[in-house]
């Protein structure tokens, strides 16, 4: 485990093609099998990069598989999860795990404020979790609204010392994000999120990363946070900068994004399934044109 960790992992949200608007698990095979010849460390399933809330709970078990049985121990495999029941993720977790799944990844739930519905905090909601885990966990945070953090520094510094949580990737919010390498627990592993934060988040101590980026050019993802790292700034900030337009358009059109941008790298991402609109055309060239600049695409 510590092997994996400790070689600047570079993890993505795998998306889900479709084909006349079903799940297409010969091409999601095709496409695993195809990132097996980069560099990237392991496949995220069941995010929103996949299109978690477009598909079934049956769906989401044959996607698991599919990718357990092409991937063949090749990469690690961490399952998404995202509810406020201790309960449903714990159901969750013995399932992933007998289906070969090597990590789940929980999102911190939003709503564990004073005046809430909810009866626990967001501690117990982890303490709950991690008491009967069959998998470590890696907690992400993203919350719904930048400035307005789903959790407290002093609680994910105790969240951070719970036996099973192995690493922690910050959300989009940096200010607050810049206060936590300083108090959560020195066991458990930094990850950036996003692509125009890899130089950001590895100055801060971040040392790998989950991000969509990551299917398009994990070795450039990488480099960046390497070179960070080693304290070459400005080369690291020269690769950034080239990264920026590429990774805001994704950010910004989302799934469409995602999908175009790896047609274009020679995968069968296809569209996103209805009702999310596939990339525009102008969109498309905007993208196809930021790719050039990336040095992604000649």
């Amino acid at each position: 485990m510590n092997d994996f960790f400790n070689k600047i992992p570079i993890v993505a949200p795998t998306p889900t093609p479709f084909t006349n608007d079903e799940v297409d698990y010969k091409k999601l095979s095709n496409n695993i099998e195809k990132w097996h010849n980069t560099s990237i460390s392991g496949f995220v399933l069941g995010s929103h990069g996949g299109e978690e809330l477009h598909t079934s709970i049956d769906e989401k078990r044959q996607i698991i598989d599919t990718v357990v049985e092409t991937n063949n121990k090749q990469k690690v495999i961490i399952a998404g999860i995202e509810t406020p029941s201790p309960k449903v993720a714990l159901n969750l977790i013995d399932d992933y795990a007998s289906r070969g799944v090597d990590f789940v990844r929980i999102r911190i739930p939003g709503r564990f404020k004073k005046g809430s519905l909810y009866s626990e905090s967001v501690v117990k909601y982890f303490e709950n979790i991690l008491s009967d885990s069959a998998l470590p966990v890696i907690v992400i945070h993203q919350p719904r609204t930048s400035l307005e953090p789903d959790v407290s520094p002093e609680e994910l510094s105790v969240i951070s010392e719970i036996e099973g949580i192995v690493a922690y990737i910050i959300s989009l919010n940096f200010r607050w994000e810049t206060v936590i390498p300083k108090i959560i627990s020195k066991k458990i592993y930094l990850w950036t999120c996003n692509g125009s934060l890899l130089f950001p988040g590895a100055s801060i101590g971040a040392t790998g990363a989950c991000l969509f980026f990551g299917n398009w050019a994990p070795e450039k993802c990488r480099e960046i946070i390497k070179l960070t790292l080693n304290g070459n700034s400005e080369e690291a900030i020269s690769l950034q900068k080239n990264l920026i337009s590429a990774d805001y358009i994704g950010m910004s059109r989302g799934v469409g994004a995602l999908k175009y941008g790896l047609n274009l790298l020679g995968y069968d991402a296809t569209v996103p399934r209805l009702p999310t609109k596939p990339l525009s055309t102008d969109d498309q060239k905007l993208l196809k044109s930021a790719f050039k600049d990336a040095l992604i695409l000649d």
